[in-house]
């Protein structure tokens, strides 16, 4: 059987199949409340590999949030790639500017030294916009919030209801105090980005 990274998804069929995510990720500036406050991640412009593979990471709780973990379960795999397509199409524009391929603000030197502690520019890319990997995830211009309850998502063990497991990013993520996470994260949030929350109408 071919995993769900193989089948190929359908922009068009993925617009019929998002009522469930619109509510979320549809609305601008809209808040979850678990495991903490904080904004819900922009998906419009993800790559689609990456979307799968975190919709993947959830049905297989790897990724654990009873939310997401509920709505992966009712996805298929070629329900998966059919969203992935939509979201990763969703509100790009033709001849849009690219992403510069430096970022055009420059970290703090202490931001500076923590990301190069976690070397994060060799999965994420000298943009952090451009993975070197479409399954990773653009981070550049993510809400700060999201990102800071990701990342100390993969510091998290044995716990039924939140973490992550990713021995890769568990790697990066423990050594770092929370407060040098919300360092980083605030930076990466400020960065030219390919991500936005597009409005969905809510009945369709």
């Amino acid at each position: 059987m071919s995993s769900a990274q193989e089948i190929k998804g359908d922009a068009k069929a993925g617009e019929s199949k998002v009522a469930m995510c619109i509510g979320c990720h549809g609305i601008k500036g809209y808040q979850a409340t678990f495991p903490e406050v904080h904004k819900v991640p922009m998906i419009s412009g993800q790559s689609a590999k990456y979307i799968v593979s975190a919709l993947s990471a959830y049905r297989a709780a790897e990724r654990k949030h009873p939310s997401m973990r509920g709505i992966a379960d009712s996805l298929t795999d070629q329900d998966m790639a059919d969203v992935a397509a939509y979201y990763s199409a969703n509100g790009v524009l033709e001849g849009a500017p690219a992403i510069p391929a430096k970022p055009s603000r420059e970290p703090s030197a202490k931001v500076a030294e923590l990301l190069t502690k976690g070397n994060c520019i060799s999965c994420h890319g000298d943009n952090f916009s451009k993975p070197i990997d479409p399954a990773y995830p653009k981070i550049a211009g993510q809400h700060a919030d999201y990102l800071f309850v990701a990342l100390k998502s993969y510091k998290v063990a044995g716990n039924a209801q939140i973490g992550r497991s990713n021995g890769v990013m568990a790697g990066v993520a423990k050594p770092f105090s929370n407060a040098e996470l919300k360092l980083m994260a605030n930076y990466l949030s400020t960065l030219d980005t390919e991500l936005k929350v597009v409005p969905e109408k809510p009945f369709r």
